[in-house]
Order: C-alpha cells, then structure tokens, then sequence
C-alpha cells in the first residue's frame, strides 16, 4: 500500500474536505509531509490518518481548533483535563437551563390545557393535589386592600427577588398568592405573600415552601376582582359539607392573556382551600 498520498486522496481516504485539509495545514494542525522529487507537490504519509482522527475526536468533544493546536503541540495532559472539566462544566450548565426550559414549557402546555378543560366560572370542585413548591415573597402590602396595579407592583418585586436570588425566569408565570390560615379562619383577606411555583431540584432549600400533598376544595374564577365573593362561597360550602380546613389559601393563576379592548393582565385563577373530612 502506498504511503505517500496526494490532498485529494488524504481527503478521500479519510472522508474529509480538501479545503479543510488545507485549514489544518495554515493553522500547523497537520501538514504534508514530503514533496516529490522533481516538483512541487507535498504528500500526507497514510500514518498522519492518526491525527486526524485524535483531531475529529477532540473536535467531537467540543474543542476548539487553537485548543486542539495547543494540546498536539504540547502533549500536556494537564491543560487537555482543565478545558475538558471547563466544557463539562458548561454542558453540565446547558443541560441544567434546557431542564429548566422543558419544565416550564410543561408546565404551561399543561396550563392551558387545564384552561380548556376548566369547569365553568364559579364551579366548585373537590381536587386532588401532588405535593407543590413554592418560591414565596412577602412584599409587605395587603393586596387585598388595593387594585389589580398593587398586584403588578408585587409581580414586579417577586421578579427582582428572583433575579437576586439567581433563581431561573423561567419560573415567572402563572403565579399566585397565599392567604394564611389562621387569616382564613377569621374569613380576614389579608395577604402580602406572591409566589412562583419551583422545582425544588433547582432551588436551595432554604428559598422552598412546601405545599403538602391532599385534597383542596376549589373554585374557578375568570376575573381578579370575584376572588373574594369566590373564596367566601368555598368557606360556605367547607362549613355545610363539615370539612375541615388544613392549611393555607392558595390563588392560583392558571392563565393570562390580553383581552382585545385591553393592555392590563385580565386572569383566570384557581382558588384552593385544603381540607380533610372530619
């Protein structure tokens, strides 16, 4: 078998492009390495087939050319292990963003169709709910007491909070609030706390509230403003059933859109009042 080869035969033999043989030998990657007598022409020895499959498998691995350059002429291990435990540590990061972007487009493919098949407005229902989490801000102001602007100003807060907690956006939607117990039992509409539901694999444990798994009485609402009639007709139908409630009061958003006559946040919230049967 000859060992001399010409660019185009190199290239052939090892499925590659003639051009990219010759970027290889402008950068010093891989260059020819003989002429021929009596000419110009340079040949690839076949053996040179080694580099460049040491080359497409560090290419493979997400190196750079330069970075390939400098390990080849080097042959130092240790800076080959730093870039590789660099890249792995960004593909370990990317991984952990796309997770994240996949969770929240589940989340909210998941919402809408909830909207689609939500009962009508003002139906109440007895659900049952996995255990949720929840990244929750108190902002310190009865929202209850203000109109829907107060709550964007909330919403607003709850987002900065999450930028300095360096929690991912993609968490910033279909928030809510929590109205207490001990508030609830006292049929007291006070509530400063807006939260957004997390996955706790990707939020320090200290910044998790833990909404435990059970059954919640609930009620769907198609304006901002029945919250509290709806949450009362929850709290009546608690009492005439003899349930007992055993947490606290959760407003859910399930969706948001713009109505057409409109530029504010119109929304269609989920009420929730966890109970147990006496």
């Amino acid at each position: 078998m000859r060992k001399k080869l010409s660019i185009g035969e190199m290239a052939r033999l090892n499925q590659i492009s003639e051009q990219t043989l010759r970027l290889y030998d402008k950068m010093g990657l891989l260059s020819p390495r003989s002429r021929g007598e009596g000419n110009q022409y340079r040949y690839y020895d076949i053996r040179q087939s080694a580099i460049l499959d040491v080359i497409r498998y560090m290419k493979s691995l997400g190196l750079k050319l330069s970075e390939i350059k400098r390990q080849l002429d080097t042959r130092n291990l240790e800076y080959i292990v730093d870039v590789l435990s660099q890249k792995q540590h960004q593909i370990d990061e990317e991984i952990r963003q796309q997770t994240l972007q996949r969770h929240a487009i589940q989340r909210t493919l998941g919402n809408i169709a909830r909207y689609h098949t939500s009962p009508p407005d003002g139906t109440i229902m007895l659900e049952y709910n996995e255990k949720r989490y929840l990244y929750c801000m108190d902002a310190g102001i009865n929202f209850y007491d203000y109109e829907i602007d107060v709550y964007e100003m909330m919403l607003r807060m709850l987002h900065d909070r999450l930028v300095e907690n360096k929690l991912p956006l993609f968490y910033f939607n279909n928030a809510g609030t929590l109205l207490r117990r001990h508030n609830l039992l006292l049929e007291r509409f006070y509530s400063t706390e807006v939260f957004v539901f997390v996955d706790p694999e990707f939020v320090p444990e200290k910044l998790l509230t833990v909404i435990p798994a059970g059954n919640y009485l609930c009620v769907y609402c198609d304006s901002f403003y029945k919250e509290q009639d709806y949450a009362r007709m929850l709290l009546r139908e608690i009492q005439q059933k003899g349930y007992q409630i055993s947490g606290d009061y959760i407003c859910e958003v399930i969706s948001e859109f713009a109505l057409t006559d409109q530029d504010y946040r119109d929304l269609f919230i989920r009420l929730q009042i966890p109970i147990v049967f006496q």
